[in-house]
């Protein structure tokens, strides 16, 4: 690497001891937070392998010969390529925002098919007609059908209801109940269709093989022939596994740590140049002594050291930032060491005492 040819021995010795002690601190990080594979994790991602997640449902699609895939990018970029061949899939997805709720009625309004789920997957679909059950069932319900759409006709069906419909639009047929309440409801919109499920039960791993869940899955999600099917993970957040904990908090241990192991390096390397031991000080006392010894050090030394005392102690760093400022201060210390050669440095100032071979200079 560049940058690492750029070190000496020992700075490159460091910066490797960095790295493994953050490579380290991630495997650690990750073993010990909560799995994102257990039965308790009740996000239906499609790459999740417990309970509740929808790795199953994901793979029996893929194995049925479905064009399906993860959408996991911005869901307008989606929307803008989306037609009446588009089917998306929104397991419990959670989002507000303006520009999301937008995409969705595009993908609508342009002809395509949309499953949604769960309380926010009804706040994204138009009308926002979802709500808070007035009884919440904490065991699974077995559905009663009451439409007169295929949809109803899907079979035996369990689910275990976490939102409910508000009926009195014609439009919106109820295809399922779960003690009176609306558990399946869909509806057409522009160009496009949409079905609601109160939960995301019927596809999660956990319960896709009972009963008719799998069919009532398939049915929601229409004719696979000339479809396009996507699986949003993107109303998700970020699914992480246990190496993607490296950059999280191991990541920003792992540049602050390095950051300040540099600060600390450089100050005790310039003070020796300037024939002082190594104390503790601040960044303007260091570049105070710097000046005196080496008049003719780079103008933006007094910047460059205080922005790497203020970030080399910040709760959290930017990687790309930290990176700059250890390149920085190895570049200043090279500049000094270059000015102390004999025949090189400025005379020092009456308060600084300089060693012996200082003085020889």
């Amino acid at each position: 690497m560049k940058f690492l040819s750029s070190l000496d021995a020992k700075d490159g010795r460091l910066l490797l001891w960095a790295v493994s002690i953050g490579v380290a601190l991630a495997v650690a990080i990750g073993f010990l937070l909560p799995n994102g594979n257990s039965n308790g994790n009740p996000l239906p991602s499609t790459y999740l392998a417990g309970q509740h997640g929808a790795r199953a449902a994901y793979e029996t699609l893929l194995r049925s010969n479905y064009p399906i895939e993860r959408w996991e990018r911005p869901l307008s970029e989606l929307a803008a390529t989306s037609g009446p061949e588009t089917v998306v899939i929104f397991a419990q997805p959670f989002t507000r925002e303006p520009a999301d709720i937008r995409a969705v009625r595009t993908i609508l309004e342009r002809g395509g098919r949309v499953l949604s789920t769960g309380f926010w997957g009804g706040f994204i679909l138009p009308g926002e007609a979802s709500s808070a059950p007035k009884d919440f069932h904490f065991a699974a319900c077995k559905l009663e059908p009451e439409g007169l759409d295929s949809l109803s006709r899907s079979g035996e069906v369990w689910m275990t209801p976490e939102s409910t419909w508000q009926v009195g639009n014609p439009n919106h047929r109820v295809e399922y109940t779960c003690a009176g309440s609306p558990a399946v409801v869909e509806f057409n919109w522009g160009k496009g269709h949409a079905v609601w499920w109160a939960s995301s039960t019927p596809l999660e791993n956990g319960s896709l093989s009972r009963a008719q869940n799998l069919d009532l899955f398939l049915s929601s999600l229409g004719p696979r022939t000339g479809h396009h099917f996507y699986w949003d993970e993107s109303l998700h957040g970020e699914i992480r596994s246990t190496w993607s904990y490296a950059s999280g908090p191991a990541l920003t241990l792992l540049w602050t740590g390095l950051l300040a192991l540099a600060w600390e390096r450089f100050r005790r390397r310039s003070l020796r140049l300037c024939g002082h031991k190594p104390s503790k000080m601040s960044a303007v006392e260091l570049t105070v002594i710097l000046r005196r010894r080496f008049p003719q050090a780079g103008a933006g030394l007094e910047a460059d050291l205080a922005a790497c005392e203020d970030a080399a102690w910040a709760e959290s760093a930017n990687p790309r930032q930290a990176l700059k400022l250890v390149q920085m201060l190895h570049r200043h210390y090279q500049e000094l060491l270059t000015a102390a050669k004999p025949g090189r440095i400025a005379a020092p100032s009456q308060d600084v005492h300089p060693n012996p071979q200082e003085r020889a200079s």
